[in-house]
């Protein structure tokens, strides 16, 4: 996970999972791949997930190939300096394994406490992808931990760290399983449908809740505690 910049105005300060925007880019080398069972806007943004991990982290999973520490921090350092990730692949001979992202959420959190609009998927992977270095960007984040989703929730629960409403969710939903292969099943068991989390009233308080029967063990929490940006 990465601790946002607390300038930014949006989850300011907060512990997310690594991720970005779907660029141009993204959507031509999608076009060009043609992964199996994925449309060109499915397969741009399994792309975005893995170039904002690999240019926020400096770890680059989804390959056929291992990767080497020094390859990738100098394939990073191209990435930052504006290289097509396309160009870096291929200088490289690295090809990208779309299909070893597996779908595990969308959430598009309209009309909550900020004034933009965040369409969010989700992805599992397996970390296959051989020996990383990782560091943190130090632009739009500021620390960069590995962390199960048990000991994000402890900490999280102890003041230590800042979880926005969607993180926490899944967070809550990643700590139900023992390994990545349970996890797996249960998001392609399950399959992915747009959250949209909707505030309702019940016996006097404000709940913010998602749908039940996504495969989310905590699906409610109070609008006064939960945080949402």
């Amino acid at each position: 996970m990465v601790e946002r910049a607390r300038a930014l105005s949006f989850a300011g300060g907060a512990a997310v999972f690594p991720g970005g925007r779907v660029d141009d880019e993204d959507r031509c080398l999608a076009a060009s791949l043609r992964v199996p069972r994925c449309d060109t806007d499915e397969a741009a943004h399994r792309i975005a997930a893995i170039r904002e991990t690999f240019e926020e982290t400096g770890l680059l999973v989804a390959t056929r190939q291992r990767v080497a520490p020094q390859a990738a921090a100098a394939a990073r350092r191209a990435l930052e300096a504006g290289t097509p990730f396309a160009r870096i692949l291929e200088a490289n001979g690295w090809d990208l394994d779309a299909e070893a992202l597996t779908p595990f959420a969308r959430w598009l959190p309209r009309g909550m406490s900020h004034s933009r609009i965040f369409d969010t998927r989700f992805y599992l992977t397996d970390l296959g992808t051989g020996e990383v270095s990782l560091a943190v960007d130090e632009t739009e984040n500021t620390r960069l931990f590995w962390t199960s989703a048990d000991a994000a929730l402890r900490r999280a629960d102890d003041g230590r760290l800042r979880l926005i409403f969607p993180t926490r969710r899944n967070l809550e939903r990643l700590a139900r399983f023992r390994d990545f292969a349970a996890a797996r099943a249960q998001a392609e068991a399950v399959g992915v449908r747009t959250i949209c989390p909707a505030i309702v009233e019940e016996d006097g308080s404000r709940w913010l809740t998602i749908p039940d029967g996504l495969g989310y063990p905590v699906t409610r929490e109070r609008l006064d505690t939960a945080m949402r940006d």
